[in-house]
């Protein structure tokens, strides 16, 4: 099964939201302005140290989103080469 590569900023948002959280929590607890967490909802890819205190700030691991997808590519191309 292919995998697309994970919008990262959506799947935060959608992780707000599933948690009950608000954007204005996120951006005090990260610290940063609450204009820029909506930025960061619209980024595909982040930062890997602003991904980090965005991750221990929501408790989820959003790095293993991208580990599926690179383990899903790194798999494509061993079964084309073989």
């Amino acid at each position: 099964m292919k995998t697309d590569h994970p919008h990262i900023g959506k799947l935060i948002q959608a992780t707000l939201e599933e948690k009950g959280i608000s954007a204005s929590w996120l951006a005090k607890k990260i610290p940063c302005d609450r204009t820029n967490i909506y930025k960061i909802f619209q980024k595909e890819i982040i930062d890997p140290q602003l991904l980090e205190i965005i991750s221990v700030a929501l408790d989820t691991d959003f790095f293993v989103y991208h580990s599926e997808y690179v383990n899903e590519k790194r798999c494509s191309q061993i079964r084309y080469n073989l």
